[in-house]
């Protein structure tokens, strides 16, 4: 595992081991000593899992006291940070092939848009969802200036 800094202040990428073979790969997504050892040392006590269609657009949401450990577990995904305090942003691709993880600190908002027919989006949390105020930024919110690579995504009510 190699973890490295992001323009985003405590916003990590965590790029994980990969073992291939002419079967397929493996991965360990996870392991509390390992993330230990290597500085991160925040308890999750809750994983999701949301699967979506192509050119859907979940977020950009957040909350002032949870750490969340993102990863996509299949399909591609185009996924957004969000400092608010700065307006600051950085997207990434995210697919089981990227072996990339990205470690979000409290006060943070995220999103992502699929860029495959179908995607699976993972994320550990360090509390349990409903504990803090969530906060949500519009994608297109012309104060943030945030880049999607398509027009129209598919949106929920909430994140029209």
């Amino acid at each position: 595992m190699r973890i490295e800094k992001c323009k985003l202040e405590n916003v990590l990428i965590i790029h994980l081991d990969q073992f291939v073979d002419l079967r397929g790969y493996f991965v360990e997504t996870y392991n509390e000593k390992i993330y230990q050892a290597a500085g991160i040392d925040v308890k999750f006590v809750q994983d999701d899992m949301s699967v979506s269609r192509h050119h859907v657009f979940r977020g950009i949401h957040g909350d002032d006291g949870t750490w969340k450990l993102i990863d996509c577990l299949y399909g591609e995904i185009y996924f957004v940070v969000v400092d608010p305090r700065t307006r600051e942003w950085q997207s990434f691709i995210l697919s089981p092939m990227s072996g990339l993880q990205i470690l979000i600190p409290p006060k943070f908002g995220n999103g992502y848009l699929v860029l495959s027919d179908w995607a699976t989006f993972h994320y550990k949390q360090s509390t349990c969802y409903g504990e803090h105020k969530q906060f949500t930024i519009k994608y297109n919110d012309p104060l943030y200036h945030i880049y999607l690579p398509i027009k129209n995504p598919i949106l929920s009510e909430r994140d029209a």
